[in-house]
């Protein structure tokens, strides 16, 4: 396990100030994407990301948190992400928790995130039952009108080997 050194090199205002901006333009994502080549048929990948036009934050985001990647669409957004299941939990889960938001919606997702990804670090994504369960709680992710889906609950058959 990684030490927290890092978070504590981090000046509490800019803490704050990743945690506020997160708060409003950030998002824990849990997508899904039809495969061959995994047992289930389906793979499941988490992201911590924040989108903006400016990218000065995107490059701030990725100094402070020592990870994730930047990318630029054709449209001028930029964004900044984390995929990593290492990082998710030994960067972003830390930062979030010294950290915290404020509005209740973030709070949430992120309580669920960090329990989907707890529940694929152990494994719990390589069974069929786990993996539901782990529909499931994606289920509860970013609920509401903004919220878009390739596939959606009623979408993903699960092979019955």
């Amino acid at each position: 396990m990684e030490s927290n050194q890092w978070l504590e090199k981090i000046p509490i205002q800019i803490g704050w100030y990743i945690a506020g901006f997160t708060d409003g333009e950030g998002s824990f994502n849990v997508s899904i994407k039809k495969v061959i080549d995994h047992t289930l048929g389906w793979k499941l990948t988490l992201s911590y990301n924040v989108s903006q036009k400016d990218p000065t934050m995107l490059y701030q985001l990725k100094k402070h948190f020592g990870t994730g990647t930047i990318r630029f669409r054709k449209d001028g957004i930029g964004y900044f992400e984390v995929t990593s299941i290492p990082m998710l939990k030994q960067r972003v889960i830390p930062f979030f928790k010294k950290f915290q938001f404020l509005s209740v919606s973030k709070k949430h997702n992120f309580a669920v995130f960090e329990k989907i990804l707890n529940e694929i670090i152990a494994g719990r994504h390589l069974t069929k039952d786990g993996f539901k369960y782990l529909l499931l709680l994606r289920e509860q992710l970013n609920v509401g009108h903004g919220r878009k889906r390739k596939y959606n609950l009623s979408d993903i058959i699960i092979p019955t080997k």
